[in-house]
């Protein structure tokens, strides 16, 4: 009895090893964490392989030259939370923080402040910024949103067509929060917000028309492929998909209820998204069906970039997820 006890046990540990090597497999996500001071991590980007930024709160910036293995935090004499980085080429990219755009010509060695927009430009509203998007080296926009208080008082829509020097603030067709933008050719961009704003425009950005999404829940982030297929996520687990450019927007069901911040695809049927409570979702059918990953976190997730060997996942606490495909 005692022999046959030991073996049911021998089987028994097999089984939730091999469980347990499973789960590990199938999730494929690692953790590290940056030394931040306690800050969130609000941004990452990666130029390559191997050099990458992270940003966050209270200006925090470190980058990566190895790929992630090593992170190192740069004095950058940023104040505000950076809430978005952004390179148009190897050498030049920007950070959002606050009502302001910083900009680096060497490749993130060093920062300068290019454009700050201020209270006085929108009646006296604090402004700020959220996401930066340029469709090629010298025309670009910025969206944000002003506020009194704490009372949004108005979105904000800005173009540049000379590389960023200079800015011309745009009427939006929404006073509501713009959070988020992305920019897929020298015609077409897309803007999500708040209460299910989603715009677009197919003149380089110097019009914008709202689209119906469905929905009237903050949208956090939107991806597009091509001129065609899209897709946006939110609140409560929102998730929306486009095939025909924006025209119609079909909710899909989500297998979390978490609010949704970031969303990429990296091929016509395999996307990810992450979001609030560590969820982390993944579509290998172009964005009809989403599995939810084991992400070995409950922190917040609040950015997601892919590059074309591994997906990194950052947020509350210097939170660095890294996912190798």
């Amino acid at each position: 009895m005692r022999w046959k006890a030991k073996q049911v046990f021998l089987m028994l540990a097999l089984v939730f090893g091999l469980a347990a090597g499973v789960c590990y497999a199938q999730s494929g996500w690692t953790t590290t964490r940056v030394s931040s001071g306690g800050k969130d991590l609000n941004a990452v980007y990666f130029a390559d392989a191997k050099h990458g930024w992270v940003a966050g709160d209270g200006g925090f910036l470190s980058y990566t030259e190895d790929g992630g293995k090593s992170w190192i935090q740069q004095r950058a004499g940023i104040d505000h939370s950076i809430n978005d980085l952004y390179f148009v080429g190897k050498d030049t990219g920007f950070a959002l923080a606050g009502g302001s755009i910083f900009e680096t010509t060497d490749g993130g060695r060093s920062w300068r402040e290019a454009h700050k927009f201020v209270p006085s430009d929108f009646a006296g509203a604090t402004p700020e910024l959220y996401s930066l998007r340029f469709n090629g080296k010298k025309r670009g926009w910025v969206v944000g949103s002003t506020s009194r208080g704490d009372v949004i008082a108005n979105s904000i829509l800005a173009i540049t067509r000379d590389g960023g020097a200079t800015w011309q603030v745009l009427q939006a067709p929404t006073q509501q929060e713009l959070i988020h933008i992305d920019v897929v050719d020298e015609k077409r961009a897309w803007i999500v917000g708040a209460g299910g704003a989603i715009l677009h425009t197919v003149d380089a950005g110097e019009t914008w028309i709202r689209q119906t999404s469905g929905t009237t829940v903050t949208l956090y982030h939107v991806d597009f492929r091509n001129s065609k297929k899209g897709w946006a996520v939110g609140e409560r687990g929102t998730i929306l998909r486009t095939d025909d450019g924006g025209q119609t927007w079909t909710k899909i069901e989500s297998p979390s209820r978490s609010t949704l911040l970031s969303v990429q695809f990296v091929s016509d049927d395999e996307g990810w998204v992450v979001g609030r409570g560590g969820a982390i979702l993944r579509s290998s059918d172009g964005g009809r069906t989403w599995v939810e990953q084991e992400s070995g976190t409950k922190k917040n997730l609040y950015a997601f970039f892919m590059t074309k060997k591994d997906g990194w996942a950052v947020g509350s606490d210097g939170l660095i997820l890294r996912y190798e495909r």
